[in-house]
């Protein structure tokens, strides 16, 4: 790529400490991306050697070096503002892309101007004729917030045979790779770095869909992602950070006449889960939800003030067009409906 012209895209990988996984994965990415994106390495002060490696084995890579762990939304905030490209797409340090996977993700944004972010279809690397568990065929939300993906509900993963090859509008596109038009990221502020972990791209999407923007899975466009490499799944931090965020998230974009009852729906069954965690005797597991419930009310007067901003922004009354309208609990524990192809278009 000329270094003088503005690149289609700006792929930005987070990594720290993390050159295993660089030079597994690296590779491929710029195989099938370099004619048509620059490529940043958001370096969080690795001390592995990833900026030496980097330079020697892919001069025309650029290393954007921190001075400190910023983690996933940090890392992306800071690298994003060096980027050159009309789209950025964050990409994960351990995911492999095809030959082509740019293209279709391009034409989707090229395409429609209502488009603001699209991912591909995310298979896992382990096991490649599978959808992997963070993104799968495009993210969706139920009428309490709980998020999950077309070919991954809760720990059940699907095999990728073809039945979710349709592009169509998400409600949230995975952070593990996820293309975004520039300026509305910038405008949205970034990634909001109170997160630290998991959901910040959910967060953003919502947003996103609030101002009546789009976003899109295309599955024409495919990569393949090794996950858990941040967290493990059944890490007490994890679990802080999921039951954290997702009501942060509840706060900042519900609309205002279904806020307080989705909020008080969600502690409910929150401590619900505490209940069980304690009666199966994981007491770090319920510990870190309880943990979780007490960081929301310390956030809730700066999460108030920055729902206000969000909300004047907000082009649609309710949250029907984002939101499902049954319970994914109750379809999936109670329905026995286990894949996203049973799941209702109504019910509770």
């Amino acid at each position: 790529m000329n270094p003088n012209s503005i690149p289609d895209f700006s792929i930005i990988i987070v990594t720290w400490n993390a050159l295993h996984h660089l030079k597994t994965y690296l590779p491929s990415v710029w195989k099938h991306s370099h004619d048509q994106a620059e490529i940043l390495i958001a370096d969080n002060a690795s001390d592995d050697g990833t900026g030496q490696w980097i330079s020697d084995n892919y001069p025309d890579i650029r290393i954007i070096t921190l001075k400190e762990n910023y983690g996933y939304c940090g890392g992306n905030n800071r690298a994003a503002r060096q980027a050159r490209g009309k789209y950025l797409l964050f990409l994960n340090n351990d995911v492999e892309v095809s030959s082509g996977w740019l293209n279709p993700l391009y034409d989707e944004l090229q395409n429609d101007t209502e488009v603001a972010a699209v991912q591909p279809k995310i298979l896992s690397w382990t096991a490649p004729s599978h959808f992997e568990y963070a993104g799968a065929a495009g993210g969706f939300l139920d009428r309490h917030a709980y998020p999950f993906c077309r070919g991954r509900m809760f720990d059940t993963v699907e095999k990728d045979t073809g039945q979710y090859d349709s592009p169509m509008d998400i409600a949230w596109a995975s952070g593990a790779a996820m293309a975004v038009r520039s300026e509305l990221f910038h405008m949205a502020g970034g990634f909001d770095e109170s997160f630290e972990f998991h959901m910040e791209e959910i967060d953003l999407c919502w947003q996103f869909r609030n101002q009546g923007f789009r976003i899109r899975c295309n599955p024409q466009s495919v990569v393949y992602h090794l996950g858990g490499g941040s967290l493990p799944v059944d890490s007490p931090r994890k679990t802080y950070y999921n039951f954290r965020n997702n009501l942060k998230m509840i706060v900042k974009n519900s609309a205002a006449r279904q806020l307080l009852p989705r909020l008080l729906a969600r502690l409910a069954l929150d401590e619900i889960a505490m209940t069980r965690a304690l009666l199966r005797f994981r007491f770090r597991e319920a510990f870190a939800i309880s943990r979780a419930h007490c960081n929301l009310i310390r956030a809730l007067p700066g999460l108030l003030d920055n729902r206000m901003t969000l909300q004047s922004d907000r082009n649609t009354a309710s949250d029907n067009h984002i939101l499902k309208p049954y319970s994914l609990l109750w379809q999936y524990f109670f329905r026995n409906r286990k894949t996203f192809q049973t799941l209702p278009d109504t019910g509770n």
